[in-house]
């Protein structure tokens, strides 16, 4: 049974996503009850909604949305990753709110779409620092360019849980290996850094791409953080850019069928319950 820890949900009758308008590709719902549907049929056992960049003032609002969708009857939604703003002065004000909404699990504000500058700031460092202690988690998102940054943030707070999303988000379909081998086994090395598998076939060539084509970035990410740190997720619907969901599944399996079982157990569920406690 998995535990899926990157899931998008698309309302956009009830949010605004601006960066939808230039994706064709995604701008269309992904809806709880047809994700369920599926889910079920995969042996995904529960979720973790990941944020999906809303308009900053409707930032507590989805949040609002996905605690709605826990609080169903059966929800397979076991919490949420929170889009957050590290880089405005309110954020303390923010996260006493985001502290008091038992839905939220942690936080993502995605970096490879802003400048380099802004995870660098002394603000935004300090405001990650301050989920020093508290349970909430902190989701890395950005280029295999920008990891030696991300290293820096997370040596500036070495008692914040960091998760490293989607292998680091290399360039499997341009097959460029360095630096993102060199600098993904970097950042591994820091305890408090545990590895997402997921993403990864939206990364290669949809039309041409194959198990041995993907192989190789799993199994470079796996070595880096061992089997006790590393988590699984199935970054629906961005997936469909590579297969969809049932496509990643039937990958995940075939990637560790030779894996012992406690360490499919730790990827597909065991370390995201330890991790967040669910």
């Amino acid at each position: 049974m998995f535990i899926d820890t990157h899931l998008h949900l698309i309302y956009p009758e009830k949010l605004s996503y601006p960066w939808l308008d230039g994706f064709e590709a995604l701008n269309k719902p992904s809806r709880f009850d047809d994700y369920t549907r599926r889910a079920k049929r995969l042996g995904i056992s529960g979720c973790l909604h990941m944020e999906v960049d809303v308009a900053p003032d409707l930032i507590k609002a989805e949040s609002e949305l996905i605690e709605g969708l826990a609080g169903g009857a059966d929800s397979l939604m076991l919490g949420a990753i929170s889009s957050c703003r590290p880089e405005a002065p309110d954020f303390p004000e923010f996260l006493d709110w985001a502290r008091e909404k038992s839905v939220i699990l942690g936080f993502r504000r995605v970096l490879h779409v802003v400048p380099d500058e802004v995870s660098q700031n002394s603000l935004f460092r300090d405001n990650i620092k301050r989920l020093s202690g508290t349970g909430l988690t902190f989701d890395l998102c950005a280029l295999p360019h920008q990891l030696p940054l991300m290293a820096d943030l997370v040596d500036h707070c070495p008692d914040v849980q960091f998760i490293l999303d989607h292998c680091g988000v290399p360039a499997i379909a341009q097959g460029e290996m360095s630096p993102w081998r060199e600098h993904l086994s970097d950042i591994a090395q820091r305890p408090n850094v545990v590895g997402k598998i997921s993403g990864v076939i939206a990364y290669a060539d949809a039309e041409n791409w194959s198990l041995d084509h993907i192989r190789p970035w799993v199994d470079h990410t796996v070595s880096a953080f061992g089997p006790e740190r590393i988590i699984w997720g199935s970054d629906n619907p961005v997936c469909d850019l590579g297969g969809g969901l049932e496509t990643w599944v039937a990958v995940t399996h075939a990637l560790t069928h030779d894996w012992s079982h406690s360490e499919r157990d730790a990827l597909y569920q065991g370390n995201a319950k330890r991790l967040w406690r669910i």
